[in-house]
């Protein structure tokens, strides 16, 4: 399973989103620190959630860390956020 397809499946199983990205940016990084010529290392992720409601923006993100923190720890190098919940969605 892809790095991408992991970071999919755990945001759905904890977080059960009505929206959710996972973009892959890894080639924009290339020759960065961190990145690794097959790619899945860095990634930007949209997520609204019901979950997220009565959250601040930071401890959105914590959320969304904790979940991923195995990915975190190995195959992703940079991860970045935009963390929503239903309500902010439809207002974007």
């Amino acid at each position: 399973m892809s790095v991408a397809d992991r970071i999919r499946e755990k945001l759905s199983e904890a977080l059960a989103p009505t929206e959710l990205q996972v973009i892959d940016e890894s080639s924009r990084h290339a020759g960065h620190a961190g990145a690794r010529p097959e790619g899945e290392t860095h990634f930007h992720v949209v997520v609204a959630s019901d979950k997220f409601n009565g959250m601040m923006r930071v401890a959105r993100q914590r959320l969304v860390y904790g979940i991923l923190s195995e990915e975190l720890a190995g195959p992703v190098h940079a991860l970045s956020l935009e963390t929503k919940t239903p309500a902010d969605a439809r207002h974007a």
